[in-house]
């Protein structure tokens, strides 16, 4: 299916001219493999696709013995492929790149050989097993896919038109008016059926609830095995974090508390399992800021945070885990929004996910002061302006799922921080609206921020 990263793949290839590597990172999937051999396919005249979960031991040894031996090394993997590439016009494809470390580390002499173009995709690429004893490549470029945003699944739907006029609104200030219903339909399918392009394509095809839900477990079985097998020694810590974020997400505070896992325990104990978790692109931390101005991270407060789940859609199977399967009736009171639940877990889910697509850093403020009420506030999102000025650099962003709400922390946010604010957000489920200097938006213009 048609993916925006296509576009950042030709960006390279016409600006780096085989200068450097190009390192996709993303969670098990999430179409890494496909979008690389599409490319491959359609932008050069032949290439090559290293699968190093399939590989045998004799090709990923290679890299061990002609790595001071480029032609060898060259010429061994075109005779085993049974490919002959051309200088300058072929791409050679790493794929689960993380599986053979030698052959990231060879990167460095191959590029500066100059004969081919290297594409590499892979998960878990920083966790230490997959880093140790090798020289990261600087002729390694990065760049990190995510499941479909909300343009992409509309493209998959087969509407092409709707995303242009959402951004044409949202660019003027203006409300959407007689499609903003159309626009919340396509929203809540997107919602509930999520980003992963083997259920997308599924859902596309026969919208079958029960179908999608089946191929959406599978995924899920998935990492858990993943953590099992790559987790080394935090693979209790891992899965006990990844068994409670639809328990924590569905209270109103969506702060991680460590207690629900264990008595007393640290920050410094899990610290490692969120970042295993957030380096397999299973989750998206969001990190506490103790102020919001200028400098976000320099104030960020690591022990403090939220955990969203990678894909909104896995999420809803997560969490409706009776008898193994999510059913049809349960997807369609979802979908007409009639199911009792705390909706709020899964509207902020994806406003999370929709940020972090979009290329943001997920930061939330929090203040408990328990002695003064005008500092007790919490705001969902922060986000800073494209281009930093003296004044005025962060958006503070309300997530609204219902249409009965208080603004009381925004309002005291803009009241205590206004020098440091841009524009203040709800995002919400009625149209584009500004009052009071506060912009209302519909939550499918979430991306565009």
């Amino acid at each position: 299916m048609r993916r925006k990263i296509y576009d950042r793949l030709l960006q390279w290839k016409q600006e780096k001219n085989g200068t450097t590597a190009l390192l996709i990172e993303g969670a098990r999937r999430i179409g890494k493999s496909w979008i690389a051999e599409e490319f491959a396919r359609n932008e050069y005249e032949s290439y090559i696709l290293i699968d190093f979960s399939k590989a045998p031991l004799r090709v990923k040894d290679w890299f061990d013995e002609y790595l001071e031996d480029i032609d060898t090394l060259l010429e061994n993997i075109q005779l085993h492929y049974k490919k002959r590439l051309t200088p300058r016009r072929s791409l050679i494809i790493f794929d689960e790149v993380q599986k053979c470390p030698r052959a990231r580390e060879a990167i460095k002499s191959l590029v500066q050989d100059h004969r081919f173009d290297y594409l590499e995709t892979g998960s878990l690429i920083s966790i230490k097993k997959n880093v140790e004893n090798i020289v990261i490549p600087s002729e390694e470029d990065g760049i990190d896919m995510y499941p479909m945003d909300f343009e992409e699944f509309l493209w998959a739907m087969g509407n092409e038109v709707l995303m242009p006029y959402i951004q044409r609104q949202f660019e003027n200030s203006k409300p959407m008016g007689e499609f903003h219903r159309e626009a919340m339909h396509y929203f809540r399918q997107y919602l509930i059926v999520g980003g992963m392009p083997q259920v997308v394509a599924e859902y596309a095809t026969s919208r079958d609830f029960k179908k999608v839900d089946a191929i959406k477990r599978q995924i899920l079985r998935l990492y858990k095995n993943d953590i099992k097998k790559y987790a080394g020694g935090l693979t209790a810590r891992v899965s006990a974090i990844y068994d409670s974020i639809p328990g924590q997400l569905q209270k109103k505070e969506k702060k991680f508390v460590l207690a629900a896992l264990k008595d007393e325990a640290r920050m410094r104990e899990y610290d490692s399992a969120f970042f295993w978790l957030e380096d397999a692109k299973l989750a998206n931390i969001c990190y506490n800021t103790t102020a919001p101005n200028i400098g976000l991270q320099l104030n960020e407060d690591r022990t403090a945070l939220k955990c969203y789940f990678c894909d909104t859609g896995l999420l809803i199977s997560l969490a409706f885990n009776a008898r193994g399967i999510v059913s049809n009736e349960i997807y369609q009171k979802l979908m007409f929004d009639k199911l009792e639940i705390n909706e709020g877990m899964l509207v902020e889910n994806i406003v999370a996910q929709m940020l972090k697509a979009a290329g943001n850093e997920l930061f939330f403020y929090l203040n408990a002061d328990k002695e003064d009420a005008d500092n007790r506030m919490q705001i969902d999102f922060l986000i800073p302006k494209k281009v930093v000025t003296s004044r005025h650099n962060i958006s503070p962003i309300e997530v609204k799922s219902g249409t009965n709400y208080t603004l009381t922390s925004i309002n005291k946010c803009i009241k205590k921080f206004g020098p440091y604010l841009s524009t203040p957000y709800i995002l919400h489920t009625k149209d584009l609206e500004i009052k009071n200097g506060i912009v209302y938006l519909p939550l499918y213009m979430t991306a565009l921020l």
